[in-house]
């Protein structure tokens, strides 16, 4: 696999950079980042995502980006450099899947907004008929989903972990009650507790809630 630099930095972008004063810097950070396959990190973040962002360009230059999403484990590693998603039916517009026959690149954002992580990716995307790859579909469907439409995988040219800056946490509603579990837990222990006491005292803590023993 390519570094990221190798393919995003071009002549334009570098000589932004070196009016920056960056551009020796990135040419000495991108020299050896990331040239091999996906690692353990990056299969456990991918393994780990409901959704992601691929853009792609049109026969008419216009660049489209579009929102994939799915139940956990959904983007599947197939090997070092490959990975994939099976494609369900959706609002039949073909954007991506159009774009695709006349430019098979596309560029990658896989984001974790509780963690602030980022890794964007760029790579040759494929598309075929779930129907005329049975492997495929069994490499790539998900159980208790509706059946495949097509099956996208991508060869992956380079990639890159992307600063955290100004990404604002964003939780699912799963996190927020996993969050809030052990607090929720504590709570009722702590009412229990308080419960136990006032009927120690010859007090029903039914009546107190209620306001009826309240003078």
């Amino acid at each position: 696999m390519d570094s990221y630099g190798d393919h995003l930095f071009t002549d334009a972008v570098q000589a932004l950079q070196d009016k920056a004063g960056m551009r020796d810097r990135y040419a000495a950070v991108y020299k050896t980042r990331l040239r091999g396959g996906l690692g353990p990190d990056e299969t456990a973040f991918l393994s780990a995502r409901t959704s992601f962002y691929i853009a792609s360009v049109g026969a008419n230059g216009w660049p489209y980006v579009q929102h994939r999403g799915g139940p956990t484990g959904f983007i599947k590693v197939l090997d070092a450099e490959t990975i994939g998603y099976a494609d369900y039916p959706g609002n039949k517009q073909f954007i991506t899947t159009g774009n695709l026959q006349t430019d098979d690149r596309v560029s990658l954002f896989f984001m974790d907004y509780p963690q602030r992580a980022r890794l964007k990716m760029i790579g040759h995307a494929t598309t075929v008929d779930a129907a005329d790859d049975p492997d495929l579909l069994a490499q790539l469907a998900q159980d208790g989903q509706a059946e495949p439409e097509r099956l996208t995988t991508i060869r992956l040219t380079a990639m890159d972990w992307n600063c955290p800056k100004f990404i604002t946490p964003r939780y699912t509603q799963d996190e927020v009650t996993q969050m809030v579990a052990p607090h929720l837990a504590a709570r009722d222990r702590t009412i229990e507790t308080l419960s136990a006491r006032l009927k120690e005292l010859g007090e029903d803590p039914a009546t107190l809630v209620d306001g009826k023993d309240n003078q």
